[in-house]
């Protein structure tokens, strides 16, 4: 379960803490939309192959669909299916929030075999996805635009190689327009929010000073939803003097 317990940060901004999540009283998990979201991404992204399928599955069926390197897109592009086939429960007065699926980026170099998997170096980004796509439905809360999560309290690495360690949602940066969102049929509108990965520095940011500004920072600096694990980090100077 979320509380958020009129803590906020210093940019006014409310901050959930989880305590129990929630697995054995829900309902089996569903598909509903795993074709549409399926043509959806086929239309704005390109081919899905293969779909990167979860065998055993809790709350929500969570599946990511992998779009290979092509010269338009040169890289991998991931997006979670399942997300959306539960509502999650935003604040009071915003019915048309309640589902959404996640997309992030690899370099063409990435090691994307079941072999490779193996080595939380190569797997983690997955993972990050398909935590961050049942986080709502297992502590009945919200993700949304402008959400920052870190990776445990303390935040701590994703994996040795990087010093990555929150994620932040935002509007994907590397897709057309239309991609952002799917009507999936009378007051089910999917969007679609791209992870991107942070230091801990830019989420501290982010408390401090905001959304908008951490994202302008982003567009600065070119920073998008196609992972680097030693990219630039935005605040790591003058941290409280942007």
């Amino acid at each position: 379960m979320s509380q958020e317990d009129d803590a906020r940060s210093a940019s006014g901004d409310p901050i959930l803490r989880h305590d129990r999540a929630t697995t054995r009283s829900a309902p089996p998990p569903t598909t509903q939309h795993t074709e549409l979201i399926a043509e959806h991404v086929s239309s704005h992204l390109g081919e899905i192959t293969p779909v990167f399928h979860e065998m055993v599955s809790d709350l929500i069926h969570l599946d990511i669909n992998i779009i290979q390197p092509s010269p338009s897109r040169p890289y991998y592009t991931l997006v979670t299916s399942g997300m959306s086939d539960r509502p999650m429960r935003p604040p009071k007065g915003s019915p048309l929030l309640t589902r959404a699926e996640l997309t992030l980026c690899l370099p063409p170099e990435w090691q994307m075999s079941q072999e490779a998997f193996k080595d939380e170096r190569n797997y983690w980004p997955l993972r990050l996805l398909k935590d961050l796509a049942r986080l709502p439905h297992q502590y009945k809360t919200w993700l949304w635009e402008g959400h920052t999560i870190p990776n445990d309290d303390p935040p701590r690495a994703y994996s040795k190689d990087t010093r990555l360690c929150c994620a932040l949602l935002w509007r994907p940066q590397l897709a057309p327009h239309g991609f952002f969102q799917l009507d999936a049929g009378p007051g089910k509108a999917i969007h679609f929010f791209a992870v991107i990965p942070l230091y801990r520095e830019e989420m501290d940011y982010k408390l401090t000073k905001g959304y908008e500004p951490l994202a302008e920072l982003f567009k600065a600096n070119s920073v998008t939803e196609l992972l680097s694990l030693r990219r630039v980090n935005v605040c790591q100077r003058s941290l409280f003097g942007r």
